[in-house]
């Protein structure tokens, strides 16, 4: 027999009973039935019941462990009296009589127990990850990642894309969040930097002539913490292909990711027709560029039947440039009780409050309640709630000023009014392409011009959309939003050197400083580039969404606390005097 298990704790049943086996695991609990013990043994496969009585020669060895003690096993295969079969198990029929035990690793005291489903601080399921592990949920959410991943793998080779790898030691480069630099040794004063993204590697790949290339790959990111997103490294499917367009892409990528939620979602809908709205109509409708469209509502302007009104605040606020009023449709939500939640949210999130309108029945008739309406007048209100398709019982809330300052709690107010009234449809996976983004912002302190996302991405009309407004140039860039996350980011490149120094150029980066800083792709593009685009999806995401978590630390094995500590392995730690020598480098204690 093996030295350790003949069976796993997963596959004893009726078949072997009388058979003589041999189990190795964790103690998932005791119980002590009559002077009958009673164990559940547990391994990564699954749980068996192991018992002793009195007549079992190891009866007093039995008695001495504890939970999660890691045991072995031998014993007799018995079958379970029918009252007492455990349908919820696949050896519920079964269980085993020890003849022998051997204590493979004894534990101390718990910190915290896997058994039951006790909640405990996230700094302790950190620091004891592999206890935190042992426990059945995080224990499927990262079985399930493993399936997800090797189900992703197979469906990219099965689209005819090979699967290569790219340094994780490099150059620094601009990807929007700031780099873990790594000093050299056999270079003092230089560093490598661990990459944010594959970014310049995959186009590299295209310019050397693999037509279609994929990689689930490694990011490191010295980012601030969010509950979906890591904060210091994270994988994606990242992917690039050679002479396609924009479409091209979607069309690509989009069967590989519905079909693993289909595979891994539990049965829920996922969508399969899947939108192309524009960065300005998402911020315009759900005030987000990531938004969920399980939600119904869209927000709409209804600047002009404020203007001039009898409500003075919106009426001045609309004579200064760039403002506008937004309306939020709340079907549903037409109580006075209702309005008041949703002024206390505006107030929570830092604003006055919102104003609305709530409409009633009135007899036979339908009448609009609430200040604004009586402020602006019956047919200003009628013509708002005819704009916004309202009738009895439904509400509308409004904001109003310049929409930078009001679009993200807008949003957010969208989404509390769909998840307070019932309208957010749940159990389903509704995917849209958010397309056109801009090029370039400008930082309202400094007035300069930088790149809005991507700077990478080929500019909508080449080489003659560069020379006028820079601000109202779009790129071919694409996000994909799923149940309010982005999921996937990715755009057409710009292959063409003489576009790509004009665009780096406007964004404040001279010919030099480009060379300096993306040399080899830069370089590379003056031998032949092919037209190329891709995308990456973010995999913890992906995990995230089919697992039902909130918190993407659920989904990854070994993760970092919100301010970026490893609490189990004590990282980043300080190096030693022998280590800063052998890289020129000293620590300056900050003030």
């Amino acid at each position: 027999m093996h030295a350790y298990r003949s069976h796993t704790c997963a596959q004893l049943s009726k078949e072997n009973v009388g058979q003589t086996v041999r189990l190795a695991g964790w103690v998932h609990r005791v119980r002590d039935h009559g002077g009958v013990l009673f164990i559940d043994l547990r391994d990564h496969y699954g749980m068996t019941q192991v018992l002793a009585d009195p007549d079992s020669p190891v009866f007093s060895q039995v008695e001495q462990v504890r939970s999660e003690w890691c045991i072995r096993i031998d014993g007799e295969v018995k079958a379970r009296d029918e009252s007492l079969i455990n349908a919820k198990i696949p050896t519920g029929e079964i269980e085993v009589f020890i003849r022998d035990i051997e204590v493979l690793g004894a534990a101390e005291e718990l910190p915290l127990m896997v058994f039951g489903d006790q909640d405990y601080p996230e700094e302790t399921r950190l620091r004891y990850r592999y206890l935190d592990l042992r426990r059945d949920g995080l224990h499927d959410n990262i079985m399930m990642r493993s399936k997800v991943v090797a189900s992703i793998r197979q469906r990219m080779w099965t689209s005819g894309f090979t699967e290569f790898q790219t340094p994780i030691i490099t150059a620094s480069s601009p990807e929007g969040a700031r780099d873990f630099l790594v000093p050299s040794r056999l270079h003092p004063g230089k560093f490598y930097a661990l990459p944010q993204a594959p970014q310049q590697f995959k186009q590299l790949t295209m310019v050397a002539g693999f037509d279609k290339y994929f990689q689930i790959a490694p990011c490191f990111r010295d980012e601030d913490p969010r509950a979906d997103r890591s904060p210091t490294d994270f994988y994606q499917l990242d992917m690039e292909m050679s002479f396609v367009t924009q479409q091209d892409v979607f069309d690509t990528i989009q069967p590989v990711l519905a079909g693993v939620f289909e595979e891994f979602g539990g049965g829920r809908k996922v969508d399969q027709d899947w939108p192309q709205i524009s960065y300005a109509d998402a911020a315009l409708w759900y005030g987000t560029d990531k938004p969920d469209l399980r939600n119904p509502i869209k927000m709409q302007i209804v600047s002009e039947h404020f203007r001039g009104s009898g409500f003075a605040i919106f009426a001045k606020l609309l004579e200064q440039e760039g403002t506008e009023i937004r309306a939020i449709p709340a079907p549903g939500g037409g109580s006075r009780k209702f309005c008041d939640r949703m002024n206390a949210f505006a107030q929570k999130e830092g604003l006055p409050g919102m104003g609305y309108i709530f409409w009633r029945a009135k007899g036979d008739e339908m009448e609009a309640a609430g200040p604004l309406a009586k402020n602006i007048g019956l047919e200003r209100t009628e013509a708002i709630r005819q704009q916004l398709g309202l009738g009895v019982g439904d509400a509308a809330f409004f904001l109003g000023g310049k929409p930078q300052a009001f679009q993200a709690v807008a949003g957010k107010a969208r989404v509390e009014i769909g998840n307070a009234l019932s309208l957010t449809e749940e159990d389903r996976f509704a995917f849209a392409w958010i397309v056109d983004f801009p090029l370039y912002e400008r930082d309202e302190e400094t007035g300069k011009v930088d790149f809005e996302h991507n700077p990478f991405s080929m500019p909508q009309g080449g080489m003659e959309a560069l020379q006028g407004d820079p601000l109202a140039v779009k790129g071919f860039q694409y996000d994909l939003a799923c149940n309010g996350y982005e999921l996937v980011s990715g755009a057409i490149r710009n292959h063409q050197p003489e576009i790509m120094y004009k665009a780096f150029e406007i964004a404040g980066y001279d010919k030099e400083e480009v060379d300096r800083r993306f040399g080899g792709l830069a370089t590379a593009f003056r031998y032949g580039a092919p037209p190329h685009g891709g995308c990456a999806a973010g995999i913890d995401r992906i995990v995230m969404l089919l697992a039902d978590e909130q918190n993407i630390r659920e989904v990854i094995m070994f993760p970092m606390n919100q301010r970026g500590e490893d609490l189990m392995m004590d990282a980043p730690s300080a190096p030693s005097n022998e280590q800063l020598r052998e890289l020129s480098l000293r620590v300056v204690e900050q003030e």
